[in-house]
């Protein structure tokens, strides 16, 4: 991880406000830095998860979001959700349709962050290639699944929380996972 690495500063609506480095972003400071978040779900209710690499920085060896990732100061969040996504799973979401959750900043004790959500609806067969680097390895999980092993620390606490916070929406969106 290059600790030198700039990111925007933002307020609670996303408007960058400075920058600052991600040394300094997850250095206890509490400093508002955007996000991006996506997860993949497929018609039949699953969603695709990626375990953490040992190599992160924080909560590694966890089981995650699909994509994940900091936006660079000067990128838009549509910018970094598709270059996450190249980066982390070498898939192309300029093709998907995506669907927008409201914003909403989490707070751990080493950061705070704006997460910027998106749900897109995949095929079960999508070719997905995770960056070794980044991530351990990845799998779709049934809903039910997850539920199951909310609390255990097997998740990270930020997907914990957004997966409460989404699950209303993979719902609507997925008839055929209630």
């Amino acid at each position: 991880m290059n600790k030198e690495e700039l990111f925007p500063l933002v307020n609670k609506h996303g408007e960058v406000t400075g920058s600052a480095t991600r040394g300094e972003c997850h250095s206890g400071s509490m400093l508002l830095h955007p996000v991006v978040h996506l997860h993949l779900v497929t018609e039949q209710g699953c969603i695709y998860l990626q375990k953490r690499s040992k190599n992160k920085d924080i909560q590694p060896g966890k089981w995650d979001t699909a994509v994940g990732g900091h936006v660079d100061f000067g990128e838009t969040i549509q910018e970094a959700i598709e270059r996450e996504a190249r980066e982390e799973l070498g898939i192309d979401i300029s093709v998907l349709s995506l669907n927008a959750v409201k914003p909403y900043i989490f707070q751990s004790d080493r950061e705070q962050e704006l997460i910027n959500t998106f749900i897109a609806i995949v095929p079960q067969n999508i070719n997905i290639n995770p960056d070794a680097e980044e991530i351990e390895t990845g799998r779709f999980w049934q809903l039910s699944e997850v539920d199951k092993t909310i609390g255990k620390e097997i998740l990270t606490p930020n997907f914990e929380q957004e997966y409460l916070h989404i699950k209303q929406n993979l719902l609507n969106i997925l008839p055929t996972a209630k």
